[in-house]
């Protein structure tokens, strides 16, 4: 059996609906959308949303490995039928490589961004992958600069957008904690590829960008998803108002966590009677600039990881509906040189079904972290 576990969207009744376009047949089965792609692959996505996470073994032995988000995402690539707008802090997957490439050579415009660190890397994978890419002659813009191209998205046929915490390595795919999350919305997409050509078109980064955004808040499904990138828009204000309105909970998994305003939010709403708990990446957790020891201190329910290679999600779930995901780490580099997105979704589906993705998944980190208290 696979380690991967699907957190699919709601799967809607069969529609019987085919829908034929020049050389391309799609139609939706249970909230699936599938076609024959350019490539000749027979691509499904979900008609709204699907949500992936990862569930890493320890030891990490390439030999009992199941397939991973990397398929997902590689079918994903594989539905590109106009263009792919891909935004990547660290890469070294030759089989998504492979599909950009792929993508390319079946006449899919294809544009890469990610960070002067990844371009310079000494690992031989990641100049393997990159090479894929350069070969098929895709351009690729880097970040020429200290502060971080942190994005993990992806932008297919400017409909689609692909995002979470899960950078497309071999680590983050079999070692670590991640997440990831497909949408089907132009709106969406449109926001995310304005973000792309910031960086890709007019060489900004970080908070030189322009602070445009098409679509502040969308509709996809039964979801209200507001969108925003760092470190143009003040992503850490947002975090701290949605923990604000908090009235019976708040979850939340992080990777880095040394942002004093978030931490105070979250102590404010315990003090107020909200049950607050979190599980919090082990590595850096009980340095100075941690938030880990004074939320402990103020009696946050708070556990370092249990995972021996690190957790990297980004996740909060407010009161079992609201969610807050995406690239951006709880820290003030985030916030102020990075380049990041954070996805702020209201889920308004029967039984909060991605929200309670969510937090399945926080519960599963947290009985790991649990295990090793």
């Amino acid at each position: 059996m696979s380690t991967e576990r699907w957190a699919g969207a709601r799967w809607r009744p069969l529609l019987a609906l085919v829908v034929l376009a020049v050389a391309l047949a799609a139609f939706v089965v249970v909230g699936m959308i599938r076609w024959q792609s350019p490539g000749g692959e027979t691509v499904a996505l979900p008609d709204t949303h699907a949500v992936f996470f990862t569930s890493p073994r320890y030891p990490d032995e390439p030999a009992r490995r199941a397939p991973g988000l990397d398929r997902h995402l590689v079918a994903y690539l594989q539905a590109a039928r106009r263009s792919v707008d891909l935004a990547i802090y660290d890469f070294d997957l030759p089989n998504v490589a492979e599909a950009l490439a792929a993508a390319r050579q079946r006449g899919v415009a294809v544009r890469l961004v990610t960070d002067t660190d990844t371009v310079r890397s000494r690992d031989a994978r990641v100049q393997a992958a990159l090479a894929i890419v350069r070969d098929a002659r895709v351009p690729i813009v880097d970040d020429q600069r200290s502060g971080i191209m942190h994005h993990k998205f992806a932008v297919v046929d400017r409909e689609w957008v692909w995002t979470g915490s899960w950078n497309f390595t071999e680590g983050d795919t079999f070692r670590l904690d991640n997440n990831a999350a497909i949408f089907h919305s132009a709106e969406l997409a449109e926001n995310f590829t304005t973000e792309f050509e910031k960086m890709f078109v007019l060489r900004k980064f970080g908070p030189t960008k322009p602070r445009d955004l098409p679509h502040p808040r969308v509709a996809i499904g039964g979801l209200t998803v507001d969108t925003c990138f760092e470190s143009e828009m003040q992503c850490d204000n947002l975090a701290v108002a949605e923990i604000g309105r908090a009235q019976q909970s708040v979850r939340f998994l992080a990777f880095s966590f040394t942002h004093d305003a978030i931490g105070a939010a979250m102590i404010e709403r315990q003090r107020a009677g909200v049950h607050v708990a979190g599980v919090v990446e082990k590595t850096g957790s009980e340095t100075q600039f941690s938030e880990f020891g004074r939320l402990r201190a103020a009696g946050v329910d708070v556990r370092q990881d249990g995972n021996p290679y690190a957790m990297h999600h980004k996740v909060i779930v407010i009161d079992g509906r609201v969610v807050l995901f995406g690239s951006f780490n709880f820290s003030s580099g985030a916030a102020t040189d990075n380049d990041e997105n954070l996805l702020v979704i209201r889920d308004g589906t029967e039984g909060a079904e991605l929200a309670h993705q969510f937090l399945a998944e926080y519960d599963r980190v947290r009985a790991q972290a649990d295990r090793g208290q």
